[in-house]
Protein backbone atom coordinates (compact mmCIF):
# COMPACT_ATOMS: atom_id res chain seq x y z
CA UNK A 1 0.00 0.00 0.00
CA UNK A 2 1.24 3.84 -0.81
CA UNK A 3 2.13 5.60 2.10
CA UNK A 4 0.31 7.54 4.34
CA UNK A 5 1.11 11.46 4.28
CA UNK A 6 -0.83 13.41 6.71
CA UNK A 7 -1.01 16.84 8.72
CA UNK A 8 -0.90 17.36 12.44
CA UNK A 9 -4.63 17.03 12.35
CA UNK A 10 -5.73 13.94 14.84
CA UNK A 11 -8.93 12.41 15.20
CA UNK A 12 -10.61 9.82 17.18
CA UNK A 13 -13.44 7.59 15.66
CA UNK A 14 -15.80 5.80 17.90
CA UNK A 15 -18.15 3.04 16.77
CA UNK A 16 -15.63 2.63 13.79
CA UNK A 17 -17.29 -0.62 12.65
CA UNK A 18 -15.33 -1.65 9.38
CA UNK A 19 -13.91 1.50 8.84
CA UNK A 20 -15.45 4.06 6.25
CA UNK A 21 -15.40 7.32 8.24
CA UNK A 22 -11.54 6.62 9.10
CA UNK A 23 -10.81 6.07 5.51
CA UNK A 24 -12.34 8.90 4.20
CA UNK A 25 -10.60 10.67 7.31
CA UNK A 26 -7.03 9.36 5.87
CA UNK A 27 -8.28 10.96 2.03
CA UNK A 28 -9.23 13.94 3.95
CA UNK A 29 -5.44 14.65 4.92
CA UNK A 30 -6.56 13.52 8.20
CA UNK A 31 -4.65 11.18 10.83
CA UNK A 32 -6.99 9.02 13.00
CA UNK A 33 -5.02 8.22 15.86
CA UNK A 34 -7.83 6.14 18.01
CA UNK A 35 -10.62 3.83 16.90
CA UNK A 36 -13.64 2.02 18.52
CA UNK A 37 -15.05 -0.97 17.67
CA UNK A 38 -16.54 -3.97 19.67
CA UNK A 39 -17.80 -5.89 16.71
CA UNK A 40 -15.20 -8.99 16.00
CA UNK A 41 -15.71 -8.56 12.38
CA UNK A 42 -15.77 -5.11 12.28
CA UNK A 43 -12.76 -4.66 13.71
CA UNK A 44 -10.86 -7.56 11.92
CA UNK A 45 -11.60 -5.99 8.87
CA UNK A 46 -10.82 -2.55 10.31
CA UNK A 47 -7.45 -3.92 11.09
CA UNK A 48 -6.61 -5.58 8.08
CA UNK A 49 -7.38 -2.73 5.72
CA UNK A 50 -6.57 -0.06 7.97
CA UNK A 51 -3.58 -1.03 10.21
CA UNK A 52 -1.99 -3.72 8.85
CA UNK A 53 -1.92 -2.50 5.11
CA UNK A 54 -0.35 0.35 6.77
CA UNK A 55 -3.05 3.13 5.40
CA UNK A 56 -3.17 4.22 8.71
CA UNK A 57 -1.52 4.37 12.29
CA UNK A 58 -4.21 4.15 14.42
CA UNK A 59 -4.58 2.27 17.51
CA UNK A 60 -7.71 0.25 17.52
CA UNK A 61 -9.78 -0.84 21.15
CA UNK A 62 -11.55 -3.89 20.43
CA UNK A 63 -13.88 -3.16 23.41
CA UNK A 64 -17.14 -2.18 24.82
CA UNK A 65 -17.26 1.30 24.18
CA UNK A 66 -19.70 1.30 27.34
CA UNK A 67 -16.80 -0.07 29.52
CA UNK A 68 -14.22 1.75 28.08
CA UNK A 69 -12.29 4.33 30.29
CA UNK A 70 -12.15 7.72 27.35
CA UNK A 71 -9.56 9.13 29.47
CA UNK A 72 -7.57 5.35 28.76
CA UNK A 73 -8.13 5.97 25.13
CA UNK A 74 -6.79 10.02 25.70
CA UNK A 75 -3.38 8.88 27.57
CA UNK A 76 -2.68 5.72 25.47
CA UNK A 77 -3.61 7.48 21.95
CA UNK A 78 -1.46 10.39 22.22
CA UNK A 79 -4.30 12.93 22.96
CA UNK A 80 -2.48 14.38 26.38
CA UNK A 81 0.21 15.69 24.73
CA UNK A 82 -1.17 16.68 21.08
CA UNK A 83 -4.66 17.17 21.58
CA UNK A 84 -7.92 15.89 19.80
CA UNK A 85 -9.22 18.20 16.60
CA UNK A 86 -11.91 15.89 15.88
CA UNK A 87 -14.26 13.10 17.13
CA UNK A 88 -16.42 11.65 15.34
CA UNK A 89 -18.97 8.57 14.62
CA UNK A 90 -22.28 7.09 14.41
CA UNK A 91 -23.30 5.16 17.76
CA UNK A 92 -25.54 1.93 16.57
CA UNK A 93 -28.65 3.59 14.61
CA UNK A 94 -31.39 0.15 14.56
CA UNK A 95 -32.92 1.74 17.77
CA UNK A 96 -33.37 5.46 15.70
CA UNK A 97 -34.82 3.61 12.33
CA UNK A 98 -37.33 5.26 10.45
CA UNK A 99 -38.37 1.43 9.81
CA UNK A 100 -39.31 0.70 13.30
CA UNK A 101 -43.37 1.60 14.12
CA UNK A 102 -45.22 2.89 16.54
CA UNK A 103 -43.38 3.14 20.25
CA UNK A 104 -40.02 0.49 18.79
CA UNK A 105 -37.18 1.52 19.99
CA UNK A 106 -38.17 4.06 22.50
CA UNK A 107 -35.71 3.25 25.51
CA UNK A 108 -33.80 0.79 23.50
CA UNK A 109 -30.76 0.56 25.18
CA UNK A 110 -28.52 1.21 22.31
CA UNK A 111 -29.85 4.53 22.18
CA UNK A 112 -27.98 5.74 25.12
CA UNK A 113 -24.85 4.82 23.10
CA UNK A 114 -25.24 8.24 22.02
CA UNK A 115 -25.16 9.85 25.55
CA UNK A 116 -22.35 7.42 26.27
CA UNK A 117 -20.67 9.16 22.92
CA UNK A 118 -20.26 12.82 25.23
CA UNK A 119 -17.77 11.13 27.50
CA UNK A 120 -15.67 10.89 25.42
CA UNK A 121 -15.95 14.65 23.83
CA UNK A 122 -15.69 15.33 27.75
CA UNK A 123 -12.30 13.61 28.08
CA UNK A 124 -11.00 14.21 24.56
CA UNK A 125 -12.29 17.62 24.27
CA UNK A 126 -11.90 17.83 20.43
CA UNK A 127 -12.34 21.09 18.81
CA UNK A 128 -15.34 19.82 16.78
CA UNK A 129 -17.25 16.43 17.11
CA UNK A 130 -19.59 14.92 14.35
CA UNK A 131 -22.38 12.14 15.04
CA UNK A 132 -23.81 10.83 12.02
CA UNK A 133 -26.67 8.92 12.31
CA UNK A 134 -30.10 7.72 10.64
CA UNK A 135 -33.27 10.77 9.96
CA UNK A 136 -35.26 8.74 12.79
CA UNK A 137 -33.16 10.02 15.37
CA UNK A 138 -35.12 13.16 15.07
CA UNK A 139 -38.45 11.75 15.38
CA UNK A 140 -40.36 13.23 18.16
CA UNK A 141 -39.91 10.19 19.97
CA UNK A 142 -36.56 9.64 20.35
CA UNK A 143 -36.95 13.71 21.62
CA UNK A 144 -35.00 12.91 24.84
CA UNK A 145 -32.29 11.12 24.41
CA UNK A 146 -31.09 14.49 21.07
CA UNK A 147 -32.20 16.83 24.02
CA UNK A 148 -29.71 15.41 26.60
CA UNK A 149 -27.30 15.41 24.15
CA UNK A 150 -27.77 18.90 23.32
CA UNK A 151 -27.97 19.94 26.35
CA UNK A 152 -24.41 18.09 27.77
CA UNK A 153 -22.58 20.28 25.13
CA UNK A 154 -24.17 23.26 26.07
CA UNK A 155 -23.28 22.65 28.84
CA UNK A 156 -20.03 22.13 27.90
CA UNK A 157 -19.65 25.33 26.19
CA UNK A 158 -19.78 23.31 23.13
CA UNK A 159 -21.62 25.50 19.80
CA UNK A 160 -24.03 22.80 19.06
CA UNK A 161 -25.30 23.19 15.45
CA UNK A 162 -29.06 22.12 14.78
CA UNK A 163 -29.01 18.71 13.01
CA UNK A 164 -28.69 18.76 9.15
CA UNK A 165 -30.03 16.03 7.21
CA UNK A 166 -27.76 15.16 4.04
CA UNK A 167 -27.96 12.86 1.51
CA UNK A 168 -24.87 10.78 0.06
CA UNK A 169 -25.78 11.17 -3.15
CA UNK A 170 -24.71 14.69 -3.10
CA UNK A 171 -21.69 14.16 -2.00
CA UNK A 172 -19.87 11.88 -4.52
CA UNK A 173 -21.49 8.41 -3.18
CA UNK A 174 -23.82 6.27 -5.83
CA UNK A 175 -26.49 5.83 -3.83
CA UNK A 176 -29.81 7.35 -2.51
CA UNK A 177 -28.51 7.77 1.04
CA UNK A 178 -29.94 10.20 4.04
CA UNK A 179 -28.22 10.46 6.97
CA UNK A 180 -28.58 13.13 9.86
CA UNK A 181 -25.40 14.73 11.24
CA UNK A 182 -24.84 16.95 14.48
CA UNK A 183 -21.89 18.84 14.80
CA UNK A 184 -20.66 20.57 17.89
CA UNK A 185 -17.68 22.91 18.08
CA UNK A 186 -15.73 23.67 21.34
CA UNK A 187 -16.34 28.02 21.85
CA UNK A 188 -13.05 28.12 23.56
CA UNK A 189 -11.28 26.82 20.78
CA UNK A 190 -13.51 27.75 17.46
CA UNK A 191 -15.78 28.89 15.80
CA UNK A 192 -17.89 26.73 13.30
CA UNK A 193 -16.75 26.58 9.81
CA UNK A 194 -17.89 29.66 7.81
CA UNK A 195 -18.95 26.35 5.31
CA UNK A 196 -21.02 23.98 7.39
CA UNK A 197 -22.63 21.77 6.46
CA UNK A 198 -20.10 21.85 2.74
CA UNK A 199 -21.85 22.66 -0.35
CA UNK A 200 -22.60 19.55 -2.47
CA UNK A 201 -19.82 18.32 -4.64
CA UNK A 202 -22.50 17.00 -6.92
CA UNK A 203 -25.85 17.61 -8.26
CA UNK A 204 -29.23 16.28 -10.03
CA UNK A 205 -28.87 15.30 -13.93
CA UNK A 206 -31.30 18.58 -14.58
CA UNK A 207 -28.76 21.14 -13.41
CA UNK A 208 -27.78 22.02 -16.85
CA UNK A 209 -26.60 25.63 -15.88
CA UNK A 210 -24.23 24.01 -13.15
CA UNK A 211 -20.84 23.15 -13.91
CA UNK A 212 -20.47 20.78 -10.76
CA UNK A 213 -20.35 17.06 -11.53
CA UNK A 214 -23.98 15.01 -11.79
CA UNK A 215 -24.69 12.55 -9.49
CA UNK A 216 -23.08 9.25 -9.85
CA UNK A 217 -25.40 6.19 -11.20
CA UNK A 218 -25.24 2.92 -9.71
CA UNK A 219 -23.85 1.27 -12.87
CA UNK A 220 -20.46 2.15 -11.45
CA UNK A 221 -21.12 -0.96 -8.68
CA UNK A 222 -21.37 -3.20 -12.07
CA UNK A 223 -19.25 -1.87 -14.48
CA UNK A 224 -16.39 -4.23 -13.86
CA UNK A 225 -15.22 -7.13 -12.58
CA UNK A 226 -13.90 -7.73 -8.92
CA UNK A 227 -10.42 -8.41 -8.57
CA UNK A 228 -9.04 -11.56 -8.86
CA UNK A 229 -9.66 -13.96 -5.80
CA UNK A 230 -11.44 -10.96 -4.33
CA UNK A 231 -13.17 -13.07 -1.08
CA UNK A 232 -16.14 -10.61 -1.27
CA UNK A 233 -17.10 -10.97 -4.96
CA UNK A 234 -20.17 -13.19 -3.62
CA UNK A 235 -24.07 -13.36 -3.31
CA UNK A 236 -26.70 -15.14 -1.65
CA UNK A 237 -27.50 -18.52 -3.14
CA UNK A 238 -31.19 -18.81 -4.39
CA UNK A 239 -33.67 -21.77 -4.88
CA UNK A 240 -35.20 -22.53 -8.12
CA UNK A 241 -38.64 -20.39 -6.98
CA UNK A 242 -36.63 -17.16 -6.34
CA UNK A 243 -34.83 -17.75 -9.52
CA UNK A 244 -37.42 -17.66 -11.04
CA UNK A 245 -39.23 -14.80 -9.63
CA UNK A 246 -36.14 -12.34 -10.56
CA UNK A 247 -36.50 -13.89 -14.08
CA UNK A 248 -39.84 -11.91 -14.41
CA UNK A 249 -38.27 -9.29 -12.64
CA UNK A 250 -37.86 -6.07 -15.59
CA UNK A 251 -34.70 -4.48 -15.69
CA UNK A 252 -34.58 -0.87 -14.56
CA UNK A 253 -36.37 -1.26 -10.94
CA UNK A 254 -39.41 -3.79 -10.91
CA UNK A 255 -40.44 -5.11 -7.56
CA UNK A 256 -42.32 -8.11 -5.79
CA UNK A 257 -45.25 -7.47 -7.63
CA UNK A 258 -43.51 -8.00 -10.94
CA UNK A 259 -42.23 -10.84 -9.98
CA UNK A 260 -45.11 -13.08 -9.33
CA UNK A 261 -43.95 -13.99 -5.78
CA UNK A 262 -46.65 -13.32 -3.51
CA UNK A 263 -46.15 -14.35 0.36
CA UNK A 264 -48.65 -14.67 3.09
CA UNK A 265 -46.90 -11.60 4.96
CA UNK A 266 -47.64 -9.52 1.13
CA UNK A 267 -51.18 -10.26 1.08
CA UNK A 268 -53.51 -7.05 2.22
CA UNK A 269 -50.52 -5.11 2.60
CA UNK A 270 -49.09 -2.43 0.49
CA UNK A 271 -45.80 -1.61 2.03
CA UNK A 272 -42.35 -3.01 0.94
CA UNK A 273 -43.12 -2.84 -2.45
CA UNK A 274 -39.37 -3.02 -3.35
CA UNK A 275 -38.47 -6.14 -1.86
CA UNK A 276 -37.35 -8.34 -5.14
CA UNK A 277 -36.76 -5.45 -6.94
CA UNK A 278 -33.57 -4.58 -9.05
CA UNK A 279 -31.50 -1.11 -8.60
CA UNK A 280 -31.81 1.06 -11.43
CA UNK A 281 -28.43 1.27 -12.87
CA UNK A 282 -29.64 4.55 -14.27
CA UNK A 283 -30.28 6.28 -11.01
CA UNK A 284 -28.01 6.39 -7.89
CA UNK A 285 -28.89 3.05 -6.21
CA UNK A 286 -30.82 2.51 -3.01
CA UNK A 287 -29.58 2.72 0.53
CA UNK A 288 -27.19 0.40 1.62
CA UNK A 289 -28.40 -1.14 4.67
CA UNK A 290 -27.35 -3.89 6.72
CA UNK A 291 -29.96 -6.60 4.87
CA UNK A 292 -28.09 -5.31 1.59
CA UNK A 293 -27.28 -8.74 0.06
CA UNK A 294 -30.42 -10.37 0.71
CA UNK A 295 -33.13 -9.27 -2.31
CA UNK A 296 -35.98 -10.07 0.34
CA UNK A 297 -34.70 -7.44 2.62
CA UNK A 298 -35.09 -4.56 -0.61
CA UNK A 299 -34.50 -3.36 -3.43
CA UNK A 300 -30.92 -5.43 -3.94
CA UNK A 301 -31.34 -7.35 -6.70
CA UNK A 302 -28.40 -7.65 -9.48
CA UNK A 303 -29.55 -5.52 -12.74
CA UNK A 304 -29.88 -7.66 -15.10
CA UNK A 305 -28.46 -10.96 -13.74
CA UNK A 306 -30.84 -13.30 -11.68
CA UNK A 307 -29.08 -13.19 -7.71
CA UNK A 308 -28.39 -10.77 -5.23
CA UNK A 309 -25.95 -8.39 -5.76
CA UNK A 310 -22.82 -9.31 -4.56
CA UNK A 311 -20.91 -7.97 -1.36
CA UNK A 312 -18.40 -6.13 -3.19
CA UNK A 313 -20.70 -4.73 -5.57
CA UNK A 314 -22.54 -3.76 -2.48
CA UNK A 315 -19.24 -1.94 -1.32
CA UNK A 316 -18.89 -0.05 -4.36
CA UNK A 317 -21.81 1.28 -3.97
CA UNK A 318 -20.51 2.63 -0.65
CA UNK A 319 -17.71 4.17 -2.39
CA UNK A 320 -14.90 1.77 -0.28
CA UNK A 321 -12.69 1.03 -3.33
CA UNK A 322 -11.70 -2.73 -4.44
CA UNK A 323 -8.84 -3.32 -2.25
CA UNK A 324 -10.93 -3.17 0.85
CA UNK A 325 -11.62 -6.54 2.11
CA UNK A 326 -14.62 -7.26 4.16
CA UNK A 327 -13.99 -10.03 7.13
CA UNK A 328 -16.64 -12.73 8.33
CA UNK A 329 -18.39 -13.81 4.80
CA UNK A 330 -21.30 -12.88 3.08
CA UNK A 331 -23.48 -11.74 5.66
CA UNK A 332 -21.56 -9.82 8.36
CA UNK A 333 -20.07 -8.32 5.72
CA UNK A 334 -23.25 -7.18 4.55
CA UNK A 335 -23.79 -5.70 8.11
CA UNK A 336 -20.54 -3.88 8.04
CA UNK A 337 -21.39 -2.77 4.72
CA UNK A 338 -24.71 -1.32 5.34
CA UNK A 339 -23.95 0.43 8.95
CA UNK A 340 -20.93 2.18 6.93
CA UNK A 341 -20.51 6.00 6.49
CA UNK A 342 -20.07 5.97 2.79
CA UNK A 343 -15.97 6.61 2.25
CA UNK A 344 -16.29 9.65 0.24
CA UNK A 345 -19.21 11.45 1.80
CA UNK A 346 -17.15 11.14 5.04
CA UNK A 347 -14.16 12.96 3.53
CA UNK A 348 -16.25 15.51 1.31
CA UNK A 349 -17.87 16.08 5.26
CA UNK A 350 -14.23 16.39 6.95
CA UNK A 351 -12.27 18.04 4.79
CA UNK A 352 -14.12 21.33 6.39
CA UNK A 353 -13.40 20.58 9.77
CA UNK A 354 -9.63 19.94 8.67
CA UNK A 355 -9.56 22.74 7.23
CA UNK A 356 -10.92 24.81 10.03
CA UNK A 357 -8.87 22.81 12.68
CA UNK A 358 -5.47 23.83 10.79
CA UNK A 359 -6.62 27.29 11.25
CA UNK A 360 -6.88 26.48 14.90
CA UNK A 361 -3.69 24.65 15.09
CA UNK A 362 -1.75 27.49 13.52
CA UNK A 363 -3.02 29.99 15.63
CA UNK A 364 -2.38 28.27 18.90
CA UNK A 365 1.39 27.19 17.22
CA UNK A 366 2.14 23.88 18.91
CA UNK A 367 4.99 22.01 18.72
CA UNK A 368 4.51 18.85 16.76
CA UNK A 369 7.32 16.23 16.46
CA UNK A 370 8.40 15.39 12.72
CA UNK A 371 7.14 11.52 13.27
CA UNK A 372 3.43 13.15 13.42
CA UNK A 373 3.88 14.58 10.31
CA UNK A 374 4.87 11.60 8.06
CA UNK A 375 5.07 8.09 8.73
CA UNK A 376 6.32 5.14 6.36
CA UNK A 377 6.39 1.42 6.09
Amino acid sequence: MPRGDFGPILACDLFAGAGGFSLGARNAGIHVAAAVEVNRHAAATYRRNLIDSDQAKVRLYEEDIAALDPERVRKEAGFDASGCDILMGGPPCQGFSTHRINGAGVGDPRNALLLRYFRFVESLRPAFFLVENVPGLLWPRHRSFLSAFYDLGQASDYEMLPPVVLNAKDFGVPQNRRRVFILGVDRRRARAPLQWPPSATHVPPDRVDDERPRWRVAAEAFASAALDGDPNDIHMKHGSALVDAFKATPPNGGSRRDSGRILNCHVGHSGHSDVYGRINPEEPGPTMTTACVNPSKGRFVHPTLHHGITLRQAARLQTFPDWFVFEGGLMAGGVQVGNAVPVDMAAALLRPLKDAALAIRAAEKPHFPSTMLRWEK
